[in-house]
């Protein structure tokens, strides 16, 4: 068994990381789950959450929005559709953020109606981010839904 793995995590705007480590915790939309060497062959999408990131030299937090993550045995490459150190996550951040997932949920209510699927989904998004300010810290200004 290998001690690391290849992590690549780009996202539209920028490649953020490409490194060894040894696990990869990863914001799964049908939960959460973690990543390490030697793993079976995975697809997963991503909810929006905490991507932790641990190596020879300590761990890393990103903040993502939704993606994909594709595991092999050899290494996890991550294709996010947002993603920002923690370290550099702020209020702004966040508020964009949420703004998009309000504009969304609307956006599906409107254009869906009797059609609880895609409303569903963009509630459950916007529920997803309300979680992700709390947990790192920073206030969602939670909508009303």
């Amino acid at each position: 068994m290998a001690d690391t793995m290849q992590f690549d995590l780009v996202s539209p705007e920028r490649r953020l990381a490409s490194m060894q480590v040894t696990a990869v915790q990863i914001p799964g939309s049908d939960g959460d789950m973690t990543a390490m060497p030697d793993h079976a062959p995975t697809i997963t999408t991503l909810r929006p959450g905490v991507l932790r990131v641990e190596g020879p030299g300590g761990a890393t937090d990103y903040v993502v929005t939704g993606g994909f993550a594709e595991i092999s045995a050899s290494g996890v490459s991550v294709l996010a559709e947002r993603a920002v150190p923690k370290g550099d996550m702020t209020q702004e951040h966040l508020d964009e953020m949420m703004e998009e997932a309000k504009t969304m949920y609307a956006t599906a209510k409107d254009n869906f109606v009797n059609e609880p699927g895609p409303v569903d989904d963009a509630a459950k998004l916007l529920s997803d981010m309300v979680a992700l300010g709390d947990h790192i810290g920073l206030s969602s200004k939670q909508p009303n839904l």
